[in-house]
């Protein structure tokens, strides 16, 4: 079959199997029987604690899943469309929570527990949060945010940090032991109905703003789930290479709110029969503890951890050898350190992925026939996706030829909750704009660029604007433009080109000193109020003035461009004398 449906559009000669469109995601995980799932032994746990190596087996998991459903219903009525926030790193009772939460026809909106109040405040409201779940650790910022947004005291659940300890509040698991005996009334879909119902809000930063609630339906999850598993060809008794057998082990050390973790880490491996060891933290040393001590045979990962583990001394104490798999995703991997990679994974295949919260998740991932991926390739398109790639001019680009990458299939997200503009720059008759310039070879798609202004730190997204937004709320600030420069560990970091007004100039005069003290300043008036991702890692700069185009709009990639060339001449990232 030829890798294109016309000269101009991409997609996977790989057919995509039947996706059933009347069921919601718990049911799809716990009660569906899907063709091309593998049956999961009994004596094969869903999730392992790393800490405590205490396996969650199909029973408890279900037990547990239908008893928090009848406490939700019955304390607080929690039913159709009510939004509930998982505010928590990983958590062996993360999937337990979400999947209660969509048996009632509820809405999970994960939020990322370094939020800062305001930064949670923000989520909350704009998703209409009910009800929060929050790990024991970060209970405080919860009952302060939740107050700030209206919501009861009594409506803030707590999971408890592994190993115990004392629990202010309501618990899970007093909700769980309470629960009435009575069956909640499962919350069940008409045929089609999969494809609107909301199963996730999941923030996502655009190009201008702050971060946008990105609408997920439960088609969309279940659909990508299958759509990986076509791919690698899962539970194909014909399959030259089996990657994904039930009994493996994976790593769930990525965040399970973010879209990567959530959909690929967990719910995608939930489906391959494996077992997730469930770290909340990342730590490396102890990150490769649990690999030796779980015997880990997967792993899904971001470039920053595969930097440490070609680089960190740590890394020859341990043995490697029973690795299979290694997914790298977010953002770019160099060749150079798959080449490290290989040399401590000598017996996996290694390769990346891309997707995007928008198309909730994967476009393309590295095939099962390669034992390394293409260097320089995000990987081929998956089942079910088709692609375009379009030029500057508005045409089309055919094979080889470089334009912005425009994607439609059946995960894409419906658009942005209560943002009509956004969703139309977005999302256009069906189709998704990445933002990310790329190439189109034999399916295999190689990103040259991003289009959008968004940063990835660390796979995370940061928006210029929200930093600008924030920064000129300080009085030294006059004008500002915040660009991602390029950075070893965690691919992009944050770095401000500040006007400074002219009333602290005369300060600044003074001497070295004083312009030191200002740049602090401004620096810790983000880091006081932003998650840490967003901290201006690559300093501050002050600029004459910000360059711009006659319509007023920031010409960014003028000083992104100008850091970059200054950088490769070994120097800091100072351009004024450029501009």
């Amino acid at each position: 079959m030829s890798t294109q449906t016309t000269a101009l559009e991409f997609r996977s000669p790989v057919p995509l199997p039947p996706i059933p469109d009347d069921l919601t995601i718990p049911q799809f995980m716990l009660k569906y029987q899907h063709s091309l799932r593998p049956s999961r032994p009994h004596n094969v746990p869903w999730l392992i604690e790393d800490r405590t190596g205490k396996g969650v087996f199909t029973e408890e998991l279900l037990t547990r899943t239908h008893r928090l459903a009848n406490a939700l219903s019955a304390r607080w009525n929690v039913g159709e469309d009510d939004v509930v926030c998982v505010f928590s790193p990983n958590h062996v009772d993360y999937p337990i929570v979400i999947w209660a939460v969509h048996s009632l026809g509820a809405v999970v909106t994960p939020a990322n527990p370094s939020y800062t109040i305001e930064e949670l405040v923000y989520q909350l409201q704009i998703s209409q949060t009910r009800l929060i779940f929050v790990h024991s650790e970060f209970v405080k910022t919860a009952r302060t945010a939740a107050q700030r947004a209206g919501i009861a005291e009594d409506r803030v659940v707590v999971l408890p940090a592994s190993g115990g300890g004392k629990v202010i509040g309501t618990s899970i698991d007093e909700l769980i032991s309470s629960a009435q005996s009575t069956a909640f009334k499962e919350y069940h879909l008409k045929p089609g109905q999969a494809k609107s119902k909301l199963a996730f809000l999941s923030f996502s930063s655009g190009t201008t703003g702050k971060p946008k609630a990105v609408k997920i339906p439960h088609y969309s999850v279940i659909s990508n789930v299958i759509q990986m598993a076509a791919h690698y060809k899962v539970n194909d008794a014909c399959a030259a290479k089996k990657l994904f057998v039930p009994g493996d082990v994976s790593l769930g050390v990525l965040p399970f709110f973010h879209i990567y973790g959530l959909v690929v880490t967990m719910h995608f491996m939930f489906f391959c029969g494996a077992s997730i060891v469930v770290i909340p933290k990342f730590s490396f040393v102890e990150f490769l503890k649990s690999i030796a001590r779980h015997r880990i045979t997967h792993l899904f990962v971001v470039p920053p951890q595969v930097v440490l583990m070609c680089k960190h001394p740590a890394v020859k104490d341990y043995d490697l050898t029973h690795v299979r798999y290694v997914m790298s995703g977010a953002a770019p991997l160099s060749g150079e350190l798959v080449q490290q990679l290989r040399k401590l994974c000598p017996n996996a295949s290694i390769g990346q992925g891309y997707g995007m919260t928008e198309t909730s998740t994967s476009l393309t991932m590295f095939p099962p026939d390669q034992t390394i991926g293409t260097i320089g390739s995000a990987g081929k398109l998956i089942p079910g996706v088709t692609a375009r790639v379009v030029k500057a001019d508005g045409s089309l680009a055919g094979e080889g030829e470089q334009g912005e990458l425009v994607v439609t299939g059946p995960s894409m997200a419906l658009g942005y909750l209560n943002n009509e503009a956004a969703t139309k720059e977005t999302f256009v008759d069906g189709w998704v704009r990445t933002g990310d310039e790329v190439i189109i070879k034999n399916q295999e798609v190689f990103v040259v660029d991003r289009l959008k202004e968004i940063i990835k730190v660390r796979g995370f997204q940061v928006a210029p604007a929200e930093l600008e937004g924030h920064l000129l709320l300080h009085p030294a600030v006059a004008d500002v433009c915040v660009v991602g420069i390029p950075d070893d560990y965690s691919g992009e970091v944050p770095m401000a080109f500040v006007v400074i007004d002219t009333k602290f100039k005369a300060t600044l005069g003074q001497g070295s000193g004083e312009v030191e003290k200002l740049k602090k300043a401004i620096t810790e008036h983000v880091s006081v109020s932003k998650v840490q991702y967003k901290w201006l890692a690559g300093g501050v700069e002050f600029i004459e003035s910000i360059p711009k185009n006659p319509s007023g709009k920031i010409l960014r990639r003028v000083l992104r461009d100008a850091v970059k060339e200054k950088m490769k001449k070994g120097g800091r990232p100072a351009v004024q004398a450029k501009l």
